[in-house]
């Protein structure tokens, strides 16, 4: 029977409450009251940036933030709406209207929930660096870009969708900047930067929201400043919970959006794992990178029926948390209920809010995003890690998300074969051959040599045998100056053989039985030797031709001559 602990399900919040305690709830309460305001203003923001209402950005905070901790295999992860989904998001919503964007998110959920199930929870961890970091910081660019409008309070009717035509409309329409708008976001940005330098307990994009809420009021209502646009002159904010409603899923629509929900679910999985083994270096703990998934994927599978957008782990507010004492997934289940108090009691206040504090608050999360520090130095490295880095970077500014992480992964896996064909070497011995099986040993000395007959050469192939490699081998077999009578493969080095690398070993051997050259492998390992045998390759060859060392393969070849005389 199947264990508990043998299943790749395993929250963290049942696992915590065994040992749960009233020191730990305190501290889950305080934490999560905290980071549940921390969260409001950036839920608006997030939303509204979306191309979505505000109160669907807090809906999504707790509906997915309670879900994600519920479910989910790290004890201080918080979920919600991130600036990472900004583009992605406000281009579905865009193309495909908000009902799009809730069957592409279903989508990216159902595939967390598969990742989670299949347990590739770690292999998400092998996407290389550069594209990370390309993506991030090309989404920090692009979420600065989308907030010059609000900022300065240009006048455009309808800003346009890629990056180039809007500076092309922020240009055209830079006469009619809003000093009183662009003076309330420049004041938002600088409460933002100077108030950990008085408190780092109290979100700086908090008080930012306050104050300048409070000063817009007063501006407008005692002198007659009206011209600072807030969250209530552009949407109508329903102060409620909705209720869960129905998708609207057919075949076309799947097909249609399938596509934005593999990008939502490849992102949302890279952005919760990063979060949680940052979580893990200061928390010292280790989390489930499948259950988390698995969390992500069940949050982001409900979300969407309550009308709310992608959600997962949010570096910034996990941070909040841990350094506020949440030691357990109890504070995100407490961060949930205050979102929800605040919606239900507090939400109409969010309509006085200023259109250009809310950019404020999100040039400074594009900045934090941008981690410039980080592309400069990749810029020092390998020429390979600065072409993913820059193509992912430029492709997620000028075209989309979508198109940056299919072409950066592609480039990537390009590079990395190239650098691994230049590991893997084919090298031709005559004469004599060390005997070692021990690739370690470097020194050759009387015993660990031995000759090799005439019309014997040894072809050692040094590295993985697979399609990067193979046709190295074809070159390097038609470079050979006098036709052998007996060709041994030494394959002592070869980690692994593909499908390819087979493919061309068959080929040889043909070739090889066509001018009567006969072929002896030696050194098969038993991974090697289980795909030959796989395929019948053994049958072909005969079994006798593959030997277990260099040794028995020499003595063979040896054999076969004396037999032919």
């Amino acid at each position: 029977m199947l264990k508990f602990s043998q299943l790749p399900f395993r929250p963290a919040l049942f696992t915590s409450l065994k040992t749960y305690n009233r020191e730990l709830f305190m501290k889950d309460l305080m934490a999560g009251i905290i980071v549940g305001i921390v969260a409001l203003p950036l839920a608006i923001a997030f939303g509204i940036a979306s191309g979505v209402t505000p109160e669907k950005g807090i809906i999504t905070a707790i509906v997915a933030g309670f879900l994600a901790s519920f479910f989910g295999g790290c004890n201080v992860q918080v979920s919600g709406p991130t600036g990472a989904f900004i583009i992605i998001v406000y281009g579905i919503v865009q193309n495909f209207g908000v009902g799009g964007l809730a069957i592409a998110t279903f989508i990216a959920g159902i595939l967390l929930i598969l990742m989670g199930v299949c347990k590739f929870g770690t292999i998400i961890r092998f996407i290389p660096y550069p594209i990370i970091v390309g993506f991030t910081s090309g989404i920090a660019l692009t979420i600065f870009t989308t907030q010059i409008k609000d900022l300065f309070g240009l006048r455009i009717a309808s800003l346009p969708g890629s990056f180039i035509e809007k500076w092309i409309a922020y240009c055209q329409a830079w006469d009619t900047v809003n000093l009183w708008a662009l003076g309330v976001g420049i004041l938002s940005i600088l409460i933002i930067v100077y108030t950990p330098k008085i408190s780092k307990k109290i979100p700086g994009s908090l008080v930012a929201i306050v104050i300048m809420t409070v000063l817009a009021y007063v501006l407008r209502r005692y002198f007659d400043i009206s011209s600072i646009e807030t969250i209530g002159d552009r949407f109508h904010i329903n102060a409620q919970l909705p209720h869960p409603q129905g998708l609207g899923l057919t075949f076309e629509k799947l097909n249609l959006l399938f596509s934005a929900g593999i990008t939502i679910a490849l992102l949302g999985a890279i952005e919760s794992l990063l979060s949680a083994t940052v979580a893990d270096g200061v928390t010292g703990q280790k989390h489930d990178s499948n259950t988390e998934l698995i969390g992500q994927g069940i949050a982001n599978v409900v979300v969407p029926l309550f009308g709310g957008i992608p959600a997962t782990g949010a570096i910034a507010r996990t941070m909040t948390n841990i350094n506020n004492g949440g030691r357990t997934p109890v504070s995100g289940l407490i961060h949930a209920g205050v979102l929800l108090l605040i919606l239900l009691f507090l939400g109409d206040l969010s309509r006085h809010i200023p259109m250009a504090c809310l950019a404020g608050v999100l040039v400074i999360v594009a900045y934090n995003m941008s981690e410039w520090r980080t592309f400069k130095a990749l810029l020092k490295t390998p020429k390979a890690d600065i072409a993913v880095l820059l193509v992912t970077f430029f492709l997620t500014v000028v075209f989309d998300l979508t198109i940056a992480i299919e072409i950066g992964l592609l480039l990537a896996v390009i590079m990395f074969i190239r650098r691994v064909s230049k590991v893997s070497n084919i090298s031709i011995v005559k004469g004599q051959v060390q005997t070692t099986n021990n690739p370690d040993v470097l020194t050759v000395s009387d015993d660990t040599v031995i000759d090799l007959p005439d019309g014997v050469e040894v072809y050692e192939i040094d590295g993985p045998f697979f399609f990067g490699i193979a046709n190295k081998f074809d070159e390097q077999m038609k470079i050979v100056g006098d036709r052998p009578k007996i060709r041994i493969i030494r394959m002592r080095k070869v980690p692994f053989m593909d499908s390819t690398g087979l493919h061309n070993l068959e080929i040889l051997f043909r070739h090889c039985q066509k001018e009567h050259i006969r072929v002896i492998l030696s050194g098969v390992n038993s991974n090697v030797r289980s795909m030959l045998e796989n395929s019948g390759f053994p049958a072909l060859i005969g079994e006798e031709n593959i030997c277990s060392n260099i040794q028995e393969a020499v003595a063979k070849a040896r054999k076969d001559l004396q037999t032919a005389v």
